[in-house]
């Protein structure tokens, strides 16, 4: 992932220096764990934990010509560490090495996608809380339909983000998976409890059946989950962009000072960040299709899906860690206008109210067949006459002859809107 949607702490992990070090950690536990079996000397464990090093740019450079990373890993590995190095890598495969890497390397990143879930949440909640009262307009196909809250909105992204919370957990738990049993994955020369031991020094669990690789539906679904988090995002975002509109205008994307908009148009304030994150939620959402396609892999195990973890790990998590973080500080700062959600409510001119008119002339026992066309005709005058509703339904007889004037007036009462605003804060902020 580039550095422009990259921030330190995710990308750290997904360097070679990291990466090597956690294969060297897998190394040095898998002996450790061979000592307490008595399978090697203790003293060679130890000596394996204690003078260890790596050179990462020797690495690279002998695997030029082994054309094998781990081997080379294990070339380099073995000159600081002498005659015990025999005992690295005992009964292993490369695999073994990878496979577990990849699962530490993704709960780390789980874990910061996790801070980045909850600044999200707690951004969300603090300005649900903030506008709980704010009367909008609501829409359904863009175009308006009846009042909501403006609180509302953001509570309902907050409770889809507290599932993305739950699911990203789960996810986190399903990759966190250590694999050292062997090249087919049968433990024909190394012990289970090896296994066992490395996976509780490394906080992971112990795969049920390997097959020398970690099977890829582990991988599929943590994928998966990221794609969903970030159609999340996309699914915010697309409504802060709507609202954003010259012709809505209801919440606009903070605008820093000396920020420019346009290189053409000095009066422009783009959705910038929005849009952003947008484009990378589509890029996020793009990996899941190849994570799905690695699950398929050759008899016990070929290398097809490597190429593309290589590329999709770091990226599609980079790239979703980077979109919580901006996130998360747009709704921190994201500036609602409560005057012009007043103002675009009004242009309903009253029609919003036409549901309660129809049930309430479905209670007086007239059937919906025939409320509707007594209702939808002053609606559709107010609309294309421009006419204020209430008085559409004032000047209309037939409406005249079930509804009186004190009636009609209770329909536009906007607090019919709002009345079970705390049952589902109560529902959803639980």
């Amino acid at each position: 992932m580039i550095s422009r949607y990259s921030r330190p702490e995710m990308q750290q992990i997904w360097t070679d220096e990291a990466r090597f070090a956690v294969w060297f950690d897998i190394e040095a536990s898998a002996a450790e764990a061979m000592a307490e079996l008595g399978k090697i000397p203790q003293s060679a464990a130890e000596n394996i934990r204690q003078r260890g090093t790596f050179d990462t740019s020797r690495i690279l450079e002998i695997e030029k010509t082994t054309k094998h990373d781990v081997i080379a890993f294990l070339t380099d590995l073995a000159d600081s560490i002498g005659e015990d190095s025999r005992f690295v890598h005992l009964g292993m495969t490369s695999s073994d090495v990878l496979d577990t890497c990849l699962a530490v390397q993704l709960s780390r990143a789980a874990d910061l996608l996790l801070q980045g879930i909850n600044r999200v949440l707690a951004a969300l909640k603090a300005r649900a809380h903030e506008h709980k009262n704010t009367m909008c307009i609501g829409r359904s196909h863009g175009m308006h339909a009846e009042p909501t809250s403006m609180g509302l909105k953001f509570a309902g992204h907050y409770a889809e983000f507290i599932r993305n919370r739950t699911r990203m957990l789960t996810a986190r738990a399903e990759i966190s998976t250590c694999a050292l049993s062997g090249a087919v994955g049968n433990f024909a020369h190394l012990s289970p409890q090896v296994e066992a031991r490395v996976a509780e020094k490394l906080g992971l669990q112990v795969e049920t059946v390997s097959t020398q690789v970690i099977p890829r539906d582990r991988h599929a679904a943590f994928f998966a989950t990221l794609g969903i988090i970030a159609a999340g995002i996309e699914r915010f975002v697309v409504e802060v962009r709507h609202m954003q509109r010259t012709e809505v205008g209801e919440a606009e994307e903070a605008f820093g000072e000396g920020q420019k908009g346009s290189s053409a148009m000095p009066h422009k304030r783009n959705p910038v960040l929005s849009e952003n994150l947008t484009g990378l939620s589509r890029l996020i959402r793009s990996y899941v299709s190849p994570a799905l396609e690695n699950v398929i892999l050759w008899h016990e195990r070929d290398i097809s899906h490597s190429s593309v973890e290589r590329v999709i790990a770091p990226d599609a998590t980079i790239a979703l860690d980077f979109a919580l973080q901006r996130l998360g500080s747009m709704i921190e700062n994201l500036v609602i206008f409560p005057e012009r959600c007043s103002e675009n409510l009004a242009r309903s001119r009253g029609l919003y109210a036409s549901q309660q008119i129809l049930l309430h002339l479905v209670s007086l026992g007239i059937t919906r067949e025939d409320a509707y066309p007594m209702v939808q005709k002053p609606a559709m005058r107010a609309w294309q006459d421009s006419k204020d509703f209430q008085q559409c339904l004032l000047d209309d007889s037939t409406i005249r002859q079930h509804l009186d004037t004190e009636a009609i007036a209770t329909f536009f009462d906007l607090t019919r809107y709002t009345r079970h605003l705390d049952v589902l804060f109560g529902r959803i902020f639980a």
